[in-house]
């Protein structure tokens, strides 16, 4: 077995294996050639977006800078849109749903190290895949770690740490980050109410 498909399955692997630092390197150019673009240039944007990724839904909008470790081990779905300085680590599998807005500086880290020094030291590391459900808003500076899963139609509050499952439809907050709430029907109706308010002036 390879060191890359010993990473991608989440086991333990050596993280200067040649063929992880040509794939790392690859990354690399690509986000580089990225937050150089200018305003103008949003087609190409997207066109690097798209060669970086493994796959992406039809709209993405992602506000440079950008970082990732690898690009291949990240799928996102349509209308995607992540505010300045995204970090996602994708030594393991990121997958974002549908309808899924981040605010600036949200990091989305699958990278994990042993709690064992020597072990560390030996630059022995290994990851948790992380999923994000449909129709999710992650406030800024939000961190979501190794082997979390955001369910769908989830909010969750500026600065928390995400470190272990969000169920579907509630508010999250804090560190570590914990439920507050369901989102309900009175949240919903609020909110449309709202939205007839701004469409009639």
């Amino acid at each position: 077995m390879t060191e890359k498909e010993r990473m991608v399955r989440g086991e333990i692997y050596f993280a200067y294996d040649e063929e992880l630092k040509r794939d790392r390197l690859r990354a690399r150019k690509l986000t580089r050639l990225f937050n150089e673009t200018a305003e103008e240039e949003l087609e190409y944007r997207t066109e690097l977006l798209k060669s970086l990724f493994q796959s992406t839904g039809e709209q993405i909008l992602i506000e440079p800078p950008f970082r990732c470790d690898y690009g291949c081990n990240i799928r996102i779905g349509d209308n995607f849109y992540a505010n300045y300085d995204c970090i996602i680590l994708d030594v393991c599998d990121v997958a974002i749903g549908d309808h899924v807005f981040f605010g600036p500086r949200v990091g989305v880290y699958t990278a994990a190290d042993p709690i064992d020094a020597g072990v560390r030291n030996a630059i022995l590391e290994y990851g948790r895949p992380i999923t994000i459900g449909n129709s999710v808003w992650i406030g800024a500076d939000v961190v979501i770690n190794p082997g979390v899963t955001v369910g769908n139609n989830v909010v969750i509050g500026s600065g928390s740490v995400v470190t272990k499952d969000m169920p579907d439809n509630v508010i999250a907050a804090g560190n570590p980050c914990r439920v507050l709430r369901a989102i309900t029907l009175e949240d919903s109706e609020y909110w449309e109410e709202r939205r007839r308010e701004y469409l009639e002036n």
